[in-house]
């Protein structure tokens, strides 16, 4: 039996559920017995399927997506949607029309008012607090696998050609992936092959950067990710035709310019100023500048395929720096390191890898080839094993 009203006072001062499903009932499979909280942009029967924008407020799903038909048919109880940033375009998760999410490691340290990150944040905060053992996000260049981090639990983007995009609200069609967050890889994993196309190959060597490719990290995270490397042994052999931050500004414009028509004839009024600022970058790109991001976009993803080869896995870390407050700038590269990922179209699993002075997670991430996902999982469980870095939040005893 759900105890939603012990659910619902637990998320109170989260807001990582915006919506419940008091109906929800276990069902008989592998995953029978198993909670799951549902992103709002991805349509679950019965629930408000509102993408995080005013302009959906009452948009109700008539059925489930096929990621969610899936776990729901192996048995798991569905039951809410989740919060997340207008139109999955942001960093914070502090939503204009359904509130922000607050980060449960800060709230357990009273702290408030942290980001759980975006834009997947309500995904990642209600795992992390316990609320669903299974979330699903969506991902564009890194909106699973930073929340993740932030809120120090397990996220895993599929391979894109790997898992159905059928029920979802797009952001970026050619790089939106759905994928789940758990709070440990063997939940994770289960979740990821009942829901994805999961690859038995192994991966053989473990390589990173051979420098920073123009991302400045905070100090915690790049002493962790050196840890974490020297454990798996990784060498800094592949380099990159771009500085990260150009390859992220790139896949930025693409989903800037794809949501600004996919939304050109909606009321003004009700999408925010800050999405609106957001969306104006792509349109007024020109002709040349569109071609130069074009080309940044193929040479990422040639040169990443070509360093990876058949079976190679790439090391880094999740985010150049853990969780801010809802009061604070955005940091502008917090999508560096994810963002090629979803430039080639490949899985990435984000884990635990330790905690900033101040007490918050810090996380790192592999990138690997489609169809090695267990050797992908394997490795991450080995360096999860090494590491020892996930423990819930302070304050939320389950």
């Amino acid at each position: 039996m759900i105890d939603f009203d012990a659910l619902q006072a637990a998320n109170a001062p989260l807001n990582a559920f915006l919506d419940w499903d008091r109906g929800a009932a276990f069902g008989d499979g592998p995953l029978a017995g198993v909670t799951v909280g549902v992103k709002a942009n991805i349509m679950t029967s019965g629930l408000p399927w509102t993408g995080g924008m005013a302009l959906y407020r009452d948009r109700i799903a008539a059925r489930d997506a096929e990621t969610v038909a899936r776990l729901r048919g192996a048995g798991a109880a569905i039951i809410g949607s989740t919060n997340m940033e207008e139109g999955a375009l942001g960093a914070k998760t502090d939503n204009p029309w359904f509130g922000p999410t607050h980060n449960p490691h800060a709230f357990g340290q009273h702290r408030i008012g942290f980001t759980a990150g975006g834009s997947s944040g309500g995904s990642a905060a209600a795992v992390a607090a316990g609320l669903c053992d299974i979330a699903l996000g969506t991902d564009t260049m890194g909106s699973i696998r930073i929340p993740a981090a932030y809120c120090g639990v397990y996220g895993f983007k599929p391979a894109h050609a790997a898992v159905s995009q059928d029920g979802l609200e797009m952001t970026l069609p050619s790089m939106d992936t759905i994928g789940p967050i758990a709070r440990d890889l063997d939940m994770l994993e289960r979740a990821a092959r009942t829901m994805s196309d999961f690859g038995e190959g192994e991966c053989a060597a473990v390589v990173t950067l051979i420098d920073g490719a123009g991302v400045e990290a905070h100090a915690d995270v790049a002493r962790l990710f050196a840890d974490a490397c020297r454990l798996a042994d990784a060498a800094p052999t592949l380099a990159l035709p771009h500085p990260l931050p150009r390859v992220r500004f790139a896949g930025f414009i693409a989903a800037s310019r794809w949501l600004a028509g996919h939304l050109a004839d909606a009321d003004p009024a009700l999408i925010s100023p800050f999405l609106t600022k957001l969306l104006s970058y792509g349109p007024r790109r020109s002709a040349d500048e569109l071609a130069a991001d074009a080309a940044v976009l193929a040479d990422t993803r040639a040169a990443l395929l070509a360093g990876l080869g058949d079976d190679g896995m790439l090391i880094l870390p999740t985010a150049p720096q853990p969780a801010f407050a809802h009061a604070d700038d955005a940091p502008a590269n917090q999508a560096d390191y994810t963002c090629i990922a979803n430039v080639a179209g490949l899985p990435a699993l984000s884990i635990p890898a330790g905690w900033s002075a101040d007490g918050l997670p810090i996380g790192i991430q592999l990138i690997g080839r489609a169809g090695h996902e267990a050797g992908l999982f394997a490795l991450a469980r080995r360096l999860d094993t090494l590491l020892d870095a996930y423990r819930p939040p302070a304050i939320f005893g389950y």
